[in-house]
């Protein structure tokens, strides 16, 4: 059967080189082929009448004969009836579909094919994977199927001691019940008797049916040129030979199966978990994990446990950002600053060259009232806080993650892992292998593997180096519509006091830079996840596991940059190297450095996070929700009113939105970003944590909704952990401790006013007889003289205006006149070494906390451990019985026929 088959493929290619209208081996492959039309070439008609003959029921998941369950569904559109001239290609793509079909024949799937009751265009090709089929993939891919019922698992809960409060949250178990746990080993098929095999058609379940076939299709050949084989079913998608490949759902969303004997898993998973009703409640993780596979299970299992530690950290978040809110009436600099005998007074020197005039302290009034909310005490206990809740998340993750390695039986799976079948592809080169000293098959050698690693190096980089671009553009543009609003503000907003107070050229600069930011982030972002598929499928991974990390960290490397770049500009080199208005530091020998409010930058980094977080999560569901929902409902209009209840399963869900193989992967992608802002800027957006724990709960029942709903069921893939999502969310933990206490030290106004509060007895710093911030505004701004200002950067004065003889700016310089004038006072060197020390001090803290935390809470449990130690002895325990039982029966049965040779030689002597 293979040989022929190799013939086949043989023979269509040297008839395509050619001549592409010949006839050379057709026969050949339609005689091959042709048994898996046998439904279809029996009708004389495609109707809905010859249809509802083999089909009495739309939901039924079996063939036609009512016996063979359906575990695939392949579509096409039938060349014949095509609109179009293109008659060559149209033979080309039907004669690689027969010798792919021919080939799944050859390899013992049973194919049918059916015409769609709403487009007899559409063909429909369900597959059925026999028993012996079965057997023989599992013991390839060494999956673990039950050897005994084991009744030493118990479910773990993820609050511990807290369940009995919980209970009202838990899953109706009457509804959705325990799955039965088995004592697994990898199958085999020559110890098929030690196998909990009580009924056929049940011992592989239909995700587990689905996954071998989908191993299959992914490996079956259907072309070969020049030696280059050319294979599997997601080739044949690609290149429109078929339009979709897809495994079924159970049943519809929103009613239960006819079929008694069908569990109707969809349609729990829609009512328990996926409607609104249920956003309170559990996730049903082992339900999950039964119908999608463990690698949906574990993803939405990571991000439950995520949602519920963010509810600590929203609690601790929201009782510092009231502690600021009520306290900034107390907050002795904003007072200062909307003083009109203080504030009011202070003449503050031009920010911009030539367009920007002189301007009183006191319009900043209402930014450094809201400042004194974000810019407190609590800022700095909540930063130390989240330094050590992250660990503890990340510490506790690793111990649920251990559980349910073992409640789900992953434990050894890494070990189980196939190669790709692209890889295998394109394995032509013959090494040794250093363990086993035996020849095999590898893509490259090993400096083609060199090779490979520095061109995607090098494209990688080139689009980091795009996005450094990106954000130097918004610099630019930041400080050239300075200028703009500092010129048109004010006469636009003439007589428009209370608009005036909160639009100031600032504010306006800061919030149209962060717009254009985020468009175009989400416009790079488009882009790149395109070019960064092309560079890993270019490296080519072994193992899926091995394609997905790489992947994500390529993606998370530009992701990083392109989210969090415009985020470290403002926080840490914004307003930092502005020099002072008679001698201005100048960005690319033509803009002027843009300085920070008098308060410092922090209340534009929190309005950065504020458009960038909640834009990003109002995107996200556009895509997420509205798209398949508008697609599906376009569709659904599109399809005839009368034939809707007849449309079989198959057509139902061919009308369904793809997910695609990447699409957990962008789910984890948003959610690692999100995490990367809740914890590298916390220290200047204490909300933070609320506004994703809200988003959670809605992103959880979202994913659900869509998945239940609006998809095509996935094919059920294994996962032993969120894979290389964890070590990217430790690096995050530990940088989160340094941008964290940087922000405090160099973005917030936090230590300069520290160092006067507890130097209040010190010149230059006050002569106050007792605590106070009092006189503080009036200590940090340094004083210019106006006749030293440069004509470049002499700025334009409102000819009505007295021009001041002196002006004020941010920083700690020496006054005009003094023998170091506009040097650094001994001020500004104190506050850095308190700066530095700082920032010592707290990293040191937290990181060893953190240290002792991580060595305090192992990664796996004791109980855990032992739970999987004893699993497996008695596995091992058991399958050693049954095997001494298998050899003691074949010596009893050796015995009684060696008796018995014994007794027929004997008999003839003794009489």
């Amino acid at each position: 059967m293979q040989m022929m088959t190799r013939d086949v493929l043989l023979e269509m290619d040297q008839e395509e080189e050619d001549d592409d209208d010949g006839d050379i081996g057709l026969d050949n492959i339609e005689q091959t082929a042709v048994s898996s039309f046998g439904a279809l070439e029996s009708q004389p008609d495609f109707r809905t009448p010859e249809f509802e003959e083999f089909n009495g029921k739309p939901n039924s998941l079996f063939f036609n004969d009512g016996q063979r369950r359906i575990d695939f569904v392949l579509v096409y559109e039938d060349e014949s009836k095509k609109e179009t001239n293109k008659k060559g290609s149209n033979e080309k793509q039907r004669r690689k579909r027969q010798a792919y079909e021919s080939n799944l024949i050859c390899d013992g799937l049973h194919l049918e094919a059916t015409r769609s009751v709403l487009d007899d265009k559409l063909v429909f090709v369900k597959v059925h994977a026999p028993w012996e089929v079965l057997c023989t993939y599992a013991e390839i891919m060494h999956i673990k199927l039950p050897l005994k019922p084991n009744d030493l698992k118990t479910r773990s809960s993820a609050f511990g001691n807290f369940s009995w409060f919980t209970k009202v949250l838990q899953v109706d178990e009457s509804i959705i019940k325990p799955e039965q746990e088995f004592f697994t080993a990898p199958f085999e098929k020559n110890r098929m008797n030690d196998f909990y095999i009580q009924d056929k058609d049940t011992f592989f379940n239909p995700a587990t049916r689905s996954r071998i076939v989908y191993f299959i299709l992914s490996r079956v050949m259907y072309q070969v040129r020049d030696n280059v084989k050319k294979f599997g079913i997601n080739k044949l998608v690609s290149s429109g030979i078929y339009k979709a490949a897809f495994p079924l759902h159970d049943c519809t969303f929103n009613h239960k199966s006819e079929d008694v004997s069908c569990p109707s898993e969809r349609y729990l998973l829609y009512r328990e978990w996926a409607h609104p009703r249920s956003i309170y409640k559990k996730q049903p993780l082992d339900l999950i994990r039964k119908y999608y596979g463990e690698k949906i299970g574990i993803y939405f299992a990571w991000l439950g446990y995520y949602t519920q530690m963010l509810l600590l950290a929203a609690v601790v978040g929201v009782a510092c950002f009231l502690y600021g809110y009520f306290n900034q009436n107390n907050c002795t600099w904003s007072k200062e600053v909307c003083h009109p005998d203080i504030g009011g007074k202070i003449i503050m020197c031009p920010q911009c060259d030539k367009h920007c005039s002189f301007w009183n302290l006191n319009i900043t009034c209402e930014s450094s009232k809201k400042l004194c909310i974000f810019d407190s005490f609590g800022t700095l206990v909540f930063a130390v806080f989240m330094g050590i809740w992250v660990t503890l998340f990340l510490e506790f993750w690793k111990r649920r993650q251990a559980e349910l390695e073992y409640e789900w039986d992953t434990v050894e799976l890494q070990q189980e892992e196939q190669p790709r079948p692209e890889y295998e592809a394109q394995c032509t080169h013959v090494v040794i292998n250093e363990i086993t000293q035996e020849q095999e098959r590898v893509p490259f050698t090993t400096w083609g593997k060199c090779v490979r690693i520095t061109l995607c190096a090098s494209a990688v980089f080139f689009w980091i180096l795009l996005i450094i671009a990106s954000v130097i553009g918004i610099i630019v543009y930041r400080l050239s519509v300075f200028i703009v609003f500092s010129t048109k503000l004010p006469e636009t907003l003439n007589g428009t006091d209370s608009i005036q107070k909160y639009l100031t050229p600032q504010t306006a600069t800061s919030i149209t830079a962060s717009l254009i930011s985020f468009v175009i982030i989400m416009i790079l972002n488009i882009i790149y996840e395109k070019v960064a598929i092309m560079i890993t499928n270019f490296e080519l991974p072994r193992t899926q596991t091995d394609y997905e990390n790489s992947l994500t960290m390529k993606m998370f490397l530009f992701q990083f940059v392109n989210y969090y770049s415009s985020c470290f500009y403002i926080a840490f080199f914004k307003g930092k190297f502005v020099g002072y208005p008679g001698d201005p530091v100048y960005w690319l020998g033509k803009y002027r450095n843009e300085e920070c409010d008098p308060g410092g930058c922090l209340l534009e980094l929190t309005t950065q996070l504020t458009i960038i977080m909640g834009g990003k999560a109002i995107w996200n569901n556009i895509q997420e929700v509205l798209l398949p929902w508008v697609k599906n409902l376009i569709g659904r209009c599109r399809t005839v009113s009368g034939a809707e209840k007849m449309t079989p399963r198959w057509e139902q869900d061919y009308h369904l939105q793809l997910m695609g193989k990447l699409g957990l992967f962008y789910e984890y992608l948003e959610m690692i970003i999100q995490f990367g802002f809740v914890t590298l800027f916390v220290a200047s957006f204490p909300l933070a944590p609320l506004l994703a724990l809200v988003n959670n709960i809605l992103e959880i029942r979202v994913d659900a909704w869509k998945m239940t709903t609006q998809y095509r069921r996935m094919v059920p893939e294994k996962a032993q952990d969120i894979g290389a999502w964890q070590p990217i969310m430790q690096g995050i933990a530990i940088l989160a401790v340094v941008t964290n206490a940087m922000i405090i030290a160099f973005t917030s106004d936090m230590i300069p006013r520290l160092v006067y509060y507890w130097s209040f007895s010190v010149p230059p710093y006050g002569n106050h007889t007792h605590y106070t911030m009092e006189g503080y505004i009036n200590s940090t701004l340094s004083i210019f003289n106006v006749s030293d200002f440069k004509n470049q950067s002499k700025g334009n004065p409102d000819p009505k205006a007295v021009i001041p003889t002196t002006c004020r700016y941010r920083d700690f310089r020496n006054p005009p006149g003094h023998e170091q004038q506009y040097k650094h006072n001994i001020y500004y060197w104190h506050v850095i070494a308190a700066k530095l020390a700082f920032i010592i001090v707290m990293e040191h803290l937290i990181y060893s906390v953190k240290f002792f935390v991580s060595y305090a809470i192992p990664d796996v449990s004791k109980s855990t451990k032992s739970k999987i130690k004893r699993e497996k002895y008695l596995t091992q325990k058991l399958l050693r019985e049954n095997h001494q039982k298998d050899m003691t029966k074949n010596m009893g049965v050796i015995a009684e026929r060696m008796g018995a040779v014994v007794e027929n030689n004997l008999r003839p002597k003794l009489e």
